[in-house]
């Protein structure tokens, strides 16, 4: 699968791109994130100076969006996908969570009492 393909599957929206044709090859917004897709059969090694191109990359693109890398290994049906995001968004996330399911957990307990909420 190509990245433009990930892309599609993924529901992503490609990012247009001045210089190199009408949209990157690999780069695409998906919520909030501006993913930058590589695809190695072999893998692919992160280093400060890739992942600060990809964050460089995701900046002019939207600041309002965080970077993400999606990286797609091996070949075939054997085929790995792995995100790659700044710790920060993950704890950011994980808490996200916590609320949403404290929130659940409280209104499970009291049933009815915001059947009316928001109309």
């Amino acid at each position: 699968m190509s990245e433009k393909n990930e892309v599609k599957r993924d529901g992503a929206k490609p990012v247009k791109n001045s210089g190199r044709g009408s949209h990157q090859k690999g780069d695409a917004t998906w919520g909030d994130f501006v993913v930058d897709y590589k695809e190695y059969p072999k893998g692919y090694r992160v280093t400060p100076d890739n992942w600060a191109k990809i964050c460089t990359d995701a900046m002019r693109t939207d600041r309002s969006k965080s970077p993400a890398l999606k990286i797609i290994m091996g070949e075939g049906s054997d085929i790995i996908r792995l995100a790659v995001i700044e710790w920060g968004v993950l704890e950011q996330m994980v808490s996200d969570l916590a609320s949403h399911k404290a929130l659940s957990e409280y209104l499970n307990r009291n049933p009815g009492r915001y059947d009316n909420y928001g109309r």
